[in-house]
């Protein structure tokens, strides 16, 4: 064992919030140590945003093709070479990973450790190298930035069957002949749509009512139709109650309205929520209190009940997403170097479910509104009523906006259709500007775009 070093901050955990944080902390001269178990960038960068998103624009490729003689375009057979569409993915993580961490070692005043840390005390890590050695480092500052990874549910036999998860599904190097997904959240429907896309047959086992359970009733059916619109098997209040097989060749016991039935499939992926990476970190030793699924509760300032630790992204619950990581790194940049007084109080969280085509969400649902007893107007429009989705013909979809009564102002949106993500930003800078949905029904956006349908669906109000 090693001497003991003492830095001024130690973030564990090189995500999308500990990375920038820890060039941020040695930028204002606090020496920092940044300690990685696997690889710089977090899930993001490797096995979430960026390799997905990749997968899906090879994926929509083969859509738009097949639908070539839909735009008077003849094309012939459209095939996937999965090798192919791997090694882009690959190609792209290992770019965006490799800047990240060469910013990071190129920052004076970091140290990049790789390896595994535990706490020893509240002040105190020791960290497991990579190459074997063990080294103990002390700090006035932690930051815990472990994220999360994909969580198995308690399904007899799913520990003895050949499982794919949200990571190991990306390293496939053929198509799939059938992919079973356990689970109806953006993570199943992403691939789902991706792998039919593909030349899967896909089915979707989704135990509760609805596809994508935080949304409004009708949202979630709409995602539901355009799924099966797709070709893909959804069936909904459908309980796996065993898994059995071997590779290849897999059988899902399934509880239904119906009754029970046998599902064979080649593929069983599981996408059933996440579990905090906390195991590892001994936790208790610091006197860090978790919650009952291991994450890592913090108050608004991102502090956890021991004053000088914090955790930030993934690990501390709450929304999994990139831009949540990014906007904690914010938080804890503008309180610990700027002075600031920043909170996670009424930040806005929006998102966007990439299958084709986008949810974009942002902002309160309308069942969420009225559970909340406001007085409420909503705008609803298909996709069908923009002349831009007709010219390109991809109208599936719809908008929906909740709008407050009293004062007109936007409370939040979803926006199912072509580039929805975009259209709900342009509808969330709205909210963020406090602005009147008067100003977007009156406003005049170019023609023919997308933006112009907020003109129409404004003016059903």
């Amino acid at each position: 064992m090693t001497t003991s070093e003492h830095y001024d901050a130690i973030v564990i955990g090189a995500g999308q919030a500990g990375g920038p944080l820890a060039t941020a902390l040695a930028g204002a001269g606090r020496r920092t140590a940044l300690i990685e178990r696997e690889h710089v960038g977090g899930t993001c960068i490797n096995e979430g945003c960026t390799p997905t998103k990749t997968m899906v624009a090879s994926a929509r490729v083969a859509y738009l093709a097949r639908r070539a003689a839909d735009y008077g375009v003849h094309t012939g057979e459209v095939t996937i070479d999965m090798r192919k569409v791997r090694e882009r993915k690959r190609a792209i993580v290992e770019s965006f990973r490799s800047g990240s961490e060469q910013r990071i070692r190129e920052t004076a005043g970091v140290d990049l450790l790789m390896g595994e840390a535990s706490f020893v005390d509240p002040h105190t890590v020791e960290v497991v190298m990579d190459s074997g050695e063990r080294r103990r480092l002390s700090a006035d500052l932690f930051v815990i930035n472990t994220g999360a990874r994909p969580a198995a549910p308690p399904i007899p036999g799913l520990d003895l069957v050949p499982v794919l998860d949200s990571t190991s599904i990306m390293e496939l190097d053929s198509v799939p002949e059938h992919l079973v997904m356990i689970g109806g959240g953006y993570i199943a429907l992403e691939f789902g749509q991706m792998f039919r896309r593909f030349g899967s047959r896909v089915t979707i086992l989704q135990r509760g009512p609805s596809l994508l359970a935080r949304e409004d009733d009708d949202i979630s059916e709409a995602v539901a139709d355009i799924m099966r619109e797709d070709g893909i098997d959804v069936l909904l209040n459908a309980e796996t109650t065993r898994v059995a097989g071997t590779a290849g060749k897999l059988q899902l016991t399934v509880r239904t309205p119906a009754g029970e039935r046998v599902i064979d499939g080649s593929h069983l992926l599981v996408a059933a929520g996440r579990t905090p990476n906390t195991d590892a970190l001994n936790l208790p030793a610091a006197g860090v209190v978790l919650d009952k699924r291991g994450f890592v509760p913090v108050d608004e300032r991102l502090q956890t009940n021991v004053a000088h630790i914090y955790a930030v992204g993934d690990v501390k619950g709450g929304p999994a997403f990139t831009h949540i990581s990014y906007d904690d790194f914010r938080i804890m940049r503008t309180n610990l170097l700027e002075g600031g007084q920043s909170t996670t109080a009424d930040r806005f969280v929006p998102y966007t479910v990439f299958i084709d085509p986008q949810l974009g969400r942002v902002g309160l649902g309308e069942q969420e509104a009225r559970e909340q007893g406001r007085a409420i107007k909503i705008a609803r429009m298909p996709m069908s009523s923009v002349a831009r989705a007709l010219e390109v013909d991809e109208s599936r979809g719809l908008i929906k906006v909740v709008v407050d009564a009293e004062t007109d102002l936007i409370l939040g949106c979803a926006v199912l259709g072509i580039e929805g993500g975009e259209i709900m930003s342009m509808i969330q800078l709205a909210m963020i500007g406090k602005l009147p949905y008067t100003t977007l029904r009156d406003a005049t956006f170019a023609h023919p775009t997308l933006a112009e349908g907020l003109n129409n669906l404004f003016g059903e109000l």
